[in-house]
């Protein structure tokens, strides 16, 4: 009878050991990697950019936001399993080294400098280096016309230092602290030209109190291949390059730029092709 009853007592402890090692499994898989089992997913954004990637009260907008949307549901997350971080452009390259977020879709330029770093998907949009005027304002048509011009940007910027350097050296560089502020300038008549990606500017130009105040001028200066960016060899970029073929193929990335971009008359260029990165 003893015997008995310690068998019996072992194969208790037996069957709880063996449901401790399940359920610790189970845990485990729930906080694995590229989507296998995870409750939430990490996207990086940017959260001050209108049109683009914007925090507000309401919660989070923008192209981007969009297309983070879209990939996300396509891996299998719902809006509500997306948790959001803020990916300023000097920390993405170190978030996904960390493992910080799982992909970031934040105006991510792919780079050959970058890519020694992380991995990129896409791009899912090609943007150019241009510049935003008054919508009165028929004087600036070339870069050439920049010359003599005020021309803003944010301070620590290249894009207008750019401008000077190698297309308007006679243009009159301003630095202010922020877009908003460049913006306020061109308003006011500060200043003539603010200048950076057209799809930034379009963001900001969409905004309620801008619209019909400020135009591009359509000078497509650079090429700027946007991508996602995803930690080094990590699976999640063919994945997201599926969902970015399937976002342009059932109407949903137009739909996104029209949405976000339209009322600025951005005149965007089409798709690009998964792997064509413009020089």
């Amino acid at each position: 009878m003893k015997l008995r009853k310690v068998t019996a007592a072992s194969a208790v402890v037996l069957a709880l050991a063996l449901s401790a090692t399940a359920c610790s499994s189970n845990d485990k898989k729930d906080e694995g990697s590229s989507g296998g089992g995870k409750k939430k997913i990490a996207v990086g954004i940017k959260y001050d950019q209108p049109g683009l990637g914007q925090k507000t009260p309401q919660g989070y907008s923008g192209f981007d936001v969009d297309v983070a949307k879209y990939i996300a549901k396509k891996l299998g997350y719902d809006e509500n399993q997306i948790e959001w971080k803020e990916s300023k452009s000097a920390d993405r390259e170190t978030m996904l080294q960390r493992g910080d977020v799982d992909f970031i879709t934040a105006t991510y330029s792919i780079t050959p400098e970058r890519e020694q770093k992380v991995d990129f998907a896409g791009p899912y949009l090609l943007a150019h280096q241009d510049v935003l005027i008054r919508a009165d304002d028929n004087s600036i048509k070339s870069p050439a016309d920049l010359n003599s011009k005020k021309l803003c940007s944010v301070t620590g910027s290249t894009s207008a230092q750019n401008v000077k350097d190698k297309l308007a050296p006679k243009a009159d560089l301003l630095q202010y602290p922020t877009y908003s502020a460049c913006l306020t300038g061109l308003q006011n008549k500060a200043i003539d030209a603010l200048t950076t990606d057209d799809s930034i500017l379009a963001g900001y130009a969409s905004q309620e109190q801008f619209k019909g105040k400020f135009k591009l001028a359509g000078l497509k200066m650079t090429n700027e291949n946007y991508g996602i960016g995803v930690k080094k060899g990590s699976d999640l970029k063919d994945k997201i390059n599926k969902a970015l073929e399937d976002m342009v193929s059932d109407g949903s990335w137009e739909k996104a730029v029209e949405a976000n971009f339209g009322p600025a008359n951005y005149k965007y260029e089409p798709a690009p092709k998964i792997g064509d990165v413009k020089s």
